[in-house]
């Protein structure tokens, strides 16, 4: 989590998610269908729970406005949400299970149970009287009726005046009330609720303008997977990418979203970064092994240090526990060439995940004078990560990485091949707990001077 710690209110329909998992390696006697080993069982909260555990586990205070059942599913769920102060009413139906069977990593069949919709349920003093105080709401309706109850509408119109409020819709659910900051939803939903067709950017402009007319929300962004959001607000409309294409379970990318748009909201943001920000927690947070990853026990937390980002840890603490081969590389990237490139690409070729150990600022001035670097560290970070071949980027303040490499021990360091691997000063560093260094093909004629001295000469 970045900055502060804040204090979010989850507003929603809570549900009992099961993931069971398993082998199957041979069919049924009684019908041709597979028999599934199961290996796995794991419980969560979902819906709004999900939400709640998300926000929780970045370290807010988290408050979940929900109803619950007071069967023994009901129970479950409750402890399920360690961390998270839950204010419940009474649900007045069984708690709904949703089971989703997994074969590796392929989705079997998903069983639902006591998933019918309910009656609106009726809301509590205590339920609204939750939400002052907030520095951030989440709406996440997954139509059950809890954004439904006019109680609860009422109290949400009054505090929307005031505080961020990011509703996630649901074809079944509630509109969102007039007033609310900002609604995320998602293609298909945007479809459902605006009755346009097409798909795309083009759709989705037309969609969220349209939505946000209807529902009297100041912004709606439409959300289209790995490509980004679409944000229709009265500045206009804004396309925000996602910062790469990432293949994975997306179960739980929509709840991600729409928690980090709201903590962005909360720590002040306008609502273009807010979507942005939110983008990208949806994207690392797949690109991570989305539910399972979140849930899944691979020992202590990786320590944030000194001079390595923490999701550079994450990447690297992941790759790890799944067996594969972290590779970094190194050097100041003022000016990114074709030859930069290349050296990239093949160097990530050689592992699971590539991290670039980049020289700061000051650095490349103690290098190279005063004079460089043309592009600064913040720059020079967001277009190396715009590369599909880096993973994530450490800066480093010293004249060479080494004491960086030493808190997150590559398996291989990388160079361009006009060094000898044996003579690199790294190579020292990477012996100390046995990694390897490793030469890459090196591209003549390539300069960051020489491209920096042409363009002078130009101006």
């Amino acid at each position: 989590m970045t900055g502060a710690a804040r204090r979010i209110v989850v507003v929603g329909d809570t549900l009992l998610d099961v993931d069971v998992s398993g082998t199957s390696e041979r069919l049924s006697p009684d019908a041709p269908v597979p028999v599934v080993d199961v290996r796995t069982d794991d419980r969560r909260a979902g819906g709004a729970g999900l939400v709640a555990t998300m926000l929780a586990k970045d370290g807010h205070d988290v408050t979940l406005v929900t109803v619950l059942s007071d069967d023994g599913r009901g129970e479950e769920v409750r402890a399920l949400l360690p961390g998270v102060r839950v204010v419940a009413g009474p649900s007045g139906a069984p708690t709904p299970v949703k089971t989703r069977v997994r074969v590796v990593d392929h989705a079997l069949v998903r069983i639902d149970e006591g998933c019918a919709t309910p009656p609106v349920p009726d809301v509590t003093a205590e339920m609204t009287a939750a939400l002052a105080g907030a520095d951030a709401i989440v709406v996440a309706d997954y139509g059950r009726g809890v954004a439904a109850a006019p109680a609860l509408r009422a109290a949400l119109s009054a505090v929307a005046a005031h505080t961020p409020v990011v509703w996630d819709p649901h074809p079944k659910g509630a509109e969102p009330v007039p007033g609310t900051t900002i609604a995320t939803p998602n293609t298909a939903e945007a479809r459902a609720s605006s009755g346009l067709g097409g798909d795309g950017v083009p759709f989705a402009t037309d969609a969220a303008a349209a939505l946000r007319e209807r529902w009297g929300t100041h912004a709606v962004a439409v959300t289209m997977g790995d490509r980004g959001a679409l944000v229709a607000s009265s500045s206009g409309s804004r396309f925000v990418p996602a910062p790469s294409a990432t293949v994975g379970d997306p179960c739980g990318a929509g709840d991600r979203l729409a928690a980090g748009v709201a903590v962005a909201l909360a720590d002040g943001a306008d609502v273009a970064d807010a979507v942005a920000a939110g983008v990208a927690d949806a994207s690392a947070y797949i690109a991570a092994g989305g539910v399972a990853a979140l849930f899944a026990d691979h020992g202590a937390e990786p320590v944030a240090v000194p001079g390595v980002d923490r999701d550079a840890m994450r990447l690297v603490h992941r790759v790890r526990a799944e067996g594969g081969t972290v590779v970094a590389t190194g050097g100041c990237f003022d000016l990114l060439h074709a030859g930069h490139a290349r050296t990239l690409s093949a160097a990530r070729a050689l592992g699971d995940c590539l991290v670039v150990c980049l020289n700061s600022d000051d650095s490349v001035r103690a290098l190279k004078g005063p004079e460089r670097p043309i592009m600064t560290q913040d720059d020079r970070v967001e277009l190396l990560l715009a590369l599909d071949c880096v993973d994530a980027v450490v800066v480093f303040d010293e004249h060479t990485p080494d004491e960086a490499l030493r808190r997150f021990r590559p398996d291989v360091w990388a160079k361009g091949g006009d060094y000898d691997a044996a003579d690199l000063p790294e190579a020292a560093t990477l012996a100390e707990w046995g990694g390897r260094v490793v030469t890459v093909p090196f591209h003549p004629g390539r300069s960051t001077t020489r491209l920096a001295a042409a363009l002078a000469h130009v101006g």
